[in-house]
């Protein structure tokens, strides 16, 4: 089945409610997936994810205001509660980043143009709730994003400014409630107009749980390891190049507790190795080409979901932010199954 693309406007909350009514199965199954994976992996139930997701509302209403209204519309569209889309967005903080989303990421500054791109990896089960949604609102960029039906704010997604980001998980012990979730911080990266005002807005609420952020405009790309204490800034390479996977990769004074996926480290030297055999000024499909590895299978690059390996890649995607577009290939990118244009 093709993905489902779903065009927003208007109020934040007419948003949420164009999104949850047309994608109302997508968020059903996604409800239920994550019910399964919270129960197997951390014994909670539904009820109680919810609980813990609405310690995050009052947060979220004084802060982000139009973000709480859009979820909102998205829990009366697709006919579920507010604590069900809370939860969605706000499950890496539940549990402290025990999902292993997100992995390997790339952004290159070229003389031509800014790429940004990614893998993600996650269970194969998800695929089927995966929805492009595209939002207009007044006075904000378009957002054009591949997102987890019900989740306002995700990796695969970029503005009519240029601006895109992409995310690795991260492992880190240690959670605030009453900073900025990773999900909604995606999308203030989103409705940002340069990868410095998304920088600005991200310090100045803090992010709740451990990640690394990749945003990038035009102009090139900025690195943002987060942890519930603080941030470090990883700068482009002397090539315009920043690679990352699922581990901190500086030194973060105070933060203990760090439980790292070991092919991590394997897909950050292999990634290394193959874009020193590229060109200072590589074109497209030199980038694909990084993101169709499979050396350490099945926890390749391109993930397969066998043996140890519990998720495979669902889509790579690529950015150029020059052009302001990109191209999604679904699937895993060695056999991809659907190519998705965003344009915002």
């Amino acid at each position: 089945m093709p993905v489902l693309e779903i065009s927003c406007t208007g109020t934040p909350y007419e948003i949420g409610v164009q999104h949850g009514r047309a994608a109302a199965v997508h968020i059903t199954r996604s409800i239920v997936f994550y019910g399964g994976l919270f129960q197997a992996s951390a014994k909670l139930g539904w009820p109680e994810v919810c609980e813990k997701a609405i310690e995050f509302a009052s947060s979220v209403q004084r802060k982000f205001p139009a973000f709480a209204e859009e979820m909102r519309g998205i829990a009366d569209g697709a006919e579920v509660t507010y604590a069900d889309i809370l939860a969605l967005n706000v499950r890496t903080e539940i549990t402290f980043g025990l999902f292993n989303d997100g992995c390997t990421a790339l952004s290159w500054k070229t003389a031509r143009t800014s790429f940004l791109a990614q893998n993600w990896d996650w269970m194969e089960q998800q695929k089927e709730n995966l929805v492009v949604v595209n939002i207009e609102q007044e006075g904000k960029p378009r957002i054009s994003m591949m997102t987890e039906a019900g989740i306002i704010g995700k990796i695969g997604s970029l503005n009519s400014s240029g601006v895109g980001v992409c995310l690795n998980a991260i492992r880190v012990k240690g959670m605030d409630p009453t900073h900025l979730p990773v999900h909604l911080g995606l999308r203030v990266v989103l409705e940002s107009s340069s990868k410095e005002e998304a920088i600005s807005q991200l310090e100045r609420h803090g992010i709740a749980s451990s990640a690394h952020m990749l945003i990038a405009d035009p102009n090139g790309a900025i690195g943002l390891e987060c942890t519930a204490i603080g941030f470090v800034k990883l700068p482009m390479d002397s090539q315009g190049k920043i690679l990352h996977t699922n581990h901190l990769i500086a030194h973060h004074p105070g933060v203990e507790d760090t439980k790292f996926w070991k092919d991590s480290f394997n897909r950050i030297d292999r990634i290394q190795e193959l874009s020193k055999t590229l060109s200072n000024n590589p074109e497209e499909d030199g980038i694909y080409h990084l993101f169709e590895d499979e050396d350490n299978y099945p926890a390749s690059i391109c993930r397969a979901q066998a043996g140890e390996s519990r998720a495979a890649t669902l889509f790579n995607i690529l950015m150029d932010l020059t052009d302001k577009t990109a191209i999604i290939r679904m699937g895993r990118p060695v056999t991809a199954e659907e190519v998705i244009t965003l344009a915002p």
